[in-house]
């Protein structure tokens, strides 16, 4: 199938701005709780009505500090219920937010202010100030900077305080809905990140219809969605905007260190995640039952698990017997592993990379169902997604309704439809070529099967070529090498050599574990075992499992263990997690080339 679309279930608004939204949350559900918020270490409510009026009193303040209507106010914080609240005080003030990863360097963010133009910024704490402040030579729009954690909210209330009310509620109808409500800046994997124009009028198509079409996921007062990722990302901002359209409650936790901590605490029903925490949770579980002596039950339970999900997948269904089994496994494994996530969710909905066809059906098997989805900053997050009811494990599902997906000729996944960005920022030329002919050229290569589901298969810009010709796609094999315990990182590598091979991190919990198992010397470390041969015999396991996946041209034939790891601060990875290729294989030549040298 070339093109597939699905009809809208939501119909956007012919004008309004996202403030719309907590307006109306506060009118027709006042006393509902919106949000969950930490204070003091526990969970407290933010209802409707004070969501409103707490963003009311810091967008009066915005106006007061000198903010004007289309001005651009940078946010950068870790994701916490003061990124929510300050972001819908920004649209409030008839603004546009422009998110700042956490973890920027004083360089990045130098560029994202400078080249929006920010007035503003608004920082979580005194390191991310003097960031900002150690820039600020170059950057001659800003006009100031306010800071979270000294007060940033109460000064602001404070200072608007002789806003009058008309005021606040012109600047909260000046926005309409084709006007920018952000601009987000891509990961930037491969030069500088662009800033992806995203109106008022995409938030709502892509919110309304998700919610729409996942509509048992977002039952006002029963669901709650925890959000750990970062809220500069487009995906955050999806999970934050969807819970505020539908609305259910939202809780905001800054760091994932002790997730299963908040996630007992909180108890969603729905968690909005990324592959690697997912694996994280499976190879934790696995991890904790082998040191207490339940390996094998628990390798049986996962096999269960993924039969039972399979056989969901066929007309006839499980068996009597798989039922038997997977109903004594649930008392003894699953039902734990569900209490890991929550104790209360059935869903989670996954996307940033593939998840995996093995993870997939495992947690469908334990009676927690993952949902798989694609997208980009440019399509305002999810693009296409599996349907609660419908799920394809294996596929990212079907296009959002109201929009198509195309596979041109080359294979490249094109978009259309009210949900895509508005351009690049200040990048006329990169607009032009990516939304050539009307359609949104996405760069990644997928097909489309009979019932319109999307499965993507790599990147066009990554697609390497051997020495004989072979195009290999890496992502595919990747994925499947990561999905090991100890795997970390892997990227393939092989553009104009004989054959394949591979660059592996490990994952240091794990390898301090597996080292204990074998007997390997305290405080063992990656550089130091890199030649060990049990080590490397347990990471050519995972890399077979990977060559299981591609034809033998494109298998890994020879892999190399690394003693550092792929990190953000060295300019390896970006804050969604996503290799910069480049930079690796230039940091990391000479291990290439060992790979190639007999």
């Amino acid at each position: 199938m070339r093109e597939f679309s699905l009809p809208a279930l939501y119909e956007v608004p012919s004008d309004g701005n996202l403030t719309d939204l907590i307006r109306r949350n506060a009118a027709q559900h006042p006393d509902v709780a919106v949000m969950g918020r930490k204070i003091a270490g526990a969970w407290a409510d933010v209802t409707a009505r004070q969501f409103l009026a707490e963003v009311r009193a810091v967008a009066k303040g915005l106006i007061a500090a000198g903010v004007e209507a289309g001005d651009r106010v940078a946010l950068l914080s870790r994701t916490r219920y003061e990124w929510v609240l300050i972001d819908f005080a920004i649209w409030s003030a008839g603004a546009v937010t422009v998110p700042v990863y956490e973890t920027s360097s004083p360089e990045q963010i130098q560029w994202i202010l400078g080249d929006s133009a920010a007035t503003l910024a608004i920082v979580e704490s005194p390191a991310h100030e003097a960031s900002v402040e150690s820039v600020r030579a170059g950057l001659p729009a800003l006009k100031g900077i306010w800071q979270v954690e000294a007060d940033a909210v109460a000064r602001l209330t404070a200072a608007g305080a002789d806003i009058a009310d008309a005021v606040l509620d012109a600047r909260m109808s000046s926005a309409h809905a084709d006007d920018p409500a952000t601009i987000v800046y891509t990961s930037g994997t491969t030069g500088r990140p662009k800033g992806c124009v995203l109106t008022h009028r995409a938030f709502f198509a892509e919110c309304g219809n998700v919610v729409e079409r996942l509509k048992p996921l977002f039952r006002t007062g029963e669901c709650s969605v925890l959000l750990f990722l970062p809220a500069a990302h487009v995906f955050g901002r999806l999970v934050e905007v969807a819970s505020v359209m539908a609305p259910i409650k939202l809780g905001c936790v800054p760091d994932i260190k002790n997730l299963t901590d908040e996630l007992a605490s909180f108890r969603p029903t729905l968690i909005l995640g990324v592959p690697r925490v997912f694996e994280k949770v499976y190879n934790s579980a696995r991890a904790k039952a082998q040191a207490d002596g339940k390996g094998k039950i628990f390798d049986k339970a996962a096999g269960t698990a993924i039969a039972y999900s399979k056989a969901l997948s066929t007309d006839a269904g499980p068996s009597i017997g798989l039922k038997l089994k997977h109903k004594v496994f649930d008392k003894l494994v699953f039902s734990k592993l569900r209490a890991v996530l929550g104790g209360r969710g059935e869903y989670a909905i996954s996307g940033g990379a593939p998840l995996g066809e093995r993870l997939g059906h495992f947690f469908r098997g334990i009676g927690f169902t993952v949902l798989e989805g694609y997208g980009l900053t440019e399509s305002c997050a999810a693009t296409a997604f599996n349907p609660w009811d419908r799920p394809k494990i294996g596929t990212v599902g079907q296009p959002l309704p109201g929009s198509v997906v195309r596979i041109a000729d080359d294979g490249e996944v094109l978009l259309h439809g009210e949900h895509l960005f508005q351009g690049y920022w200040n990048n006329e030329s990169a607009t032009a070529e990516a939304l050539a002919d009307g359609w949104f050229h996405t760069g990644d290569i997928g097909t489309l099967d009979e019932d319109g589901y999307l499965a993507i298969t790599g990147r066009k810009k990554e697609i390497i070529v051997t020495a004989g010709g072979k195009n290999v796609a890496p992502a595919v094999i990747e994925d499947r090498i990561r999905g090991h315990a100890l795997v970390a990182e892997c990227m393939v590598v092989g553009d104009g050599r004989p054959f394949v091979g591979a660059l592996i991190t490990l994952d240091e919990e794990f390898l301090g574990r597996w080292a204990e198992e074998h007997g390997k010397p305290v405080g063992a470390t990656a550089i130091s075992l890199r030649d060990d041969a049990e080590l490397l015999a347990e990471v050519q396991r995972a890399v077979d499992d990977g060559n299981a996946a591609v034809s033998k041209a494109e298998s890994v034939r020879k892999f190399r263990i690394l003693g550092a790891q792929f990190t953000e601060e060295a300019g390896h990875i970006t804050p969604s997690l996503k290799l910069k290729r480049n930079v690796v294989a230039k940091d990391f030549a000479d291990e290439i080339e060992a790979i190639y040298t007999p």
